[in-house]
C-alpha cells in the first residue's frame, strides 16, 4: 500500500475544487521511502486581514474521523460554491483556511504520533504550570512511549512547524480569526474546548469566549457540546494552540486583532460503549465502527463548523471591543 483512503479523498477534493480555492503545498513528510505532502486550502478573498476561520484535523494519526469531518465540510462547501451566488459573495469578504490532514505519516502508519514518535500536540516549546499527569501531559523520555514531546534541542517537527507557519502566514493577520482543531477519543460527551491546556488559570479572552458560547446556545439551544476550558479535563505541556494563542497575545493583539483557538473533542467512548468489540481494533477506540454512527457523525458537526464560519464573519454580534492583553 503506497497511500490510504484519506489521502485519496484529499486529492480528489483538490482536483475538483471550484475557482477561488487555492491549494498550498506546505512541506513533505517522509515515511521510509515514501513521501506524503502536507497540503492546505485557502478559500475566499486574498485579503489576509479579512475574517478567517481555520480548520485542522488529523493531528493524531489514529483519529481518522476528525479528518473525515473536515473533508466532508469542504466537500459540501465546494459544491455550494459552484452554484450558490450568495455564498460566493460571502467569501469575497472572508476566508476559510483548512489543513485537513496534519499528520499523514501517522495516519498511514496507524499511530497517534508522527513517524518520528512525536505527539504533535505536545511538541510546542511551552511548559505547563505545575505537574500535568505523568506521561499523558507530555514527556521527553522516549519516542517509544506515547505522548512523547520530542527532544528539546530539535525544535518543532515538520508537521507542527507547517501548521504554525500556515497560521502565521494565512490566519493570524486577520482582524478576527477562529481556529477549530478536530479530535476524537476523550469521554462520552462531545466537548468544545478553548484554552488553556497548560494552566488552570482563565484565559484573557474568557469574556469573549463566553459571548461566543452564549451565541451558540441561543442559536442552537439543543446543541450537543460541552463548552469548557481544556484544563477542566487535564493539562499538558507543549500544546500548539496555547503556543500560538500566547504568541498572538504578545504580538498582534496590540494591533486590534483577535484570535481564539477551539478544539472539538468527539467523545469516542460513547461509540465504544455501544459497540465494545471496537476495542479489538487499533482504530476502534477513536472512530465510529458502525456505518450509521459514522454517517451521523459526518452530519452532526457540519452545523458547528458552519456556525463558526458565520460567527467569524459577523463578529460584531458577539465580540466586544478588543483590548491589548496585559
Amino acid at each position: 500500500m503506497t497511500t490510504f483512503s484519506e489521502r485519496l479523498w484529499l486529492e480528489k477534493l483538490s482536483l475538483g475544487a471550484p475557482p477561488g480555492v487555492r491549494r498550498l503545498h506546505l512541506s513533505d513528510v517522509r515515511v521510509g521511502r515514501r513521501s506524503f505532502p502536507l497540503e492546505a486550502f485557502v478559500i475566499g478573498t486574498e485579503d489576509r486581514s479579512a475574517p478567517t476561520l481555520a480548520l485542522f484535523a488529523g493531528v493524531h494519526g489514529l483519529e481518522r474521523v476528525g479528518t473525515h469531518v473536515v473533508l466532508s465540510y469542504l466537500e459540501s462547501l465546494f459544491e455550494q460554491l459552484v452554484w450558490d451566488t450568495d455564498l460566493q459573495a460571502v467569501f469575497s469578504e472572508m476566508r476559510v483556511v483548512a489543513l485537513p490532514l496534519v499528520n499523514p505519516g501517522g495516519m498511514y502508519l496507524r499511530t497517534r504520533s508522527n513517524p518520528r514518535g512525536v505527539d504533535l500536540m505536545r511538541n510546542a516549546p511551552l511548559d505547563a504550570d505545575g505537574d500535568p499527569h505523568w506521561l499523558v501531559g507530555g514527556h521527553r523520555l522516549s519516542p517509544k512511549l506515547p505522548w512523547f514531546r520530542g527532544n528539546e534541542t530539535t525544535g518543532l517537527e515538520v508537521e507542527a512547524e507547517s501548521l504554525t507557519r500556515l497560521m502565521r502566514e494565512e490566519v493570524l493577520s486577520a482582524r478576527v480569526s477562529l481556529a477549530l482543531d478536530v479530535h476524537s477519543g476523550f469521554g462520552i460527551t462531545d466537548r468544545l474546548w478553548y484554552p488553556w491546556a497548560r494552566t488552570r488559570s482563565p484565559i484573557p479572552d474568557l469574556g469573549q469566549m463566553e459571548r461566543l458560547s452564549g451565541l451558540l446556545n441561543r442559536t442552537y439551544p439543543h446543541h450537543i457540546y460541552l463548552v469548557e476550558a481544556q484544563s477542566e479535563s487535564y493539562t499538558t505541556h507543549g500544546d500548539l494552540w496555547d503556543y500560538l494563542y500566547l504568541e498572538h497575545l504578545r504580538t498582534l493583539r496590540s494591533e486590534g486583532r483577535f484570535f481564539l483557538p477551539l478544539t472539538l473533542e468527539m467523545g469516542s467512548w460513547n461509540w465504544v460503549r455501544k459497540n465494545p468489540r471496537q476495542l479489538l481494533s487499533r482504530l476502534g477506540a477513536f472512530n465510529p465502527g458502525k456505518q450509521h454512527r459514522y454517517e451521523r457523525t459526518m452530519r452532526r458537526h457540519l452545523l458547528l463548523v458552519d456556525f463558526l464560519r458565520r460567527a467569524v464573519r459577523h463578529s460584531t454580534a458577539w465580540l466586544s471591543t478588543i483590548t491589548p492583553a496585559k
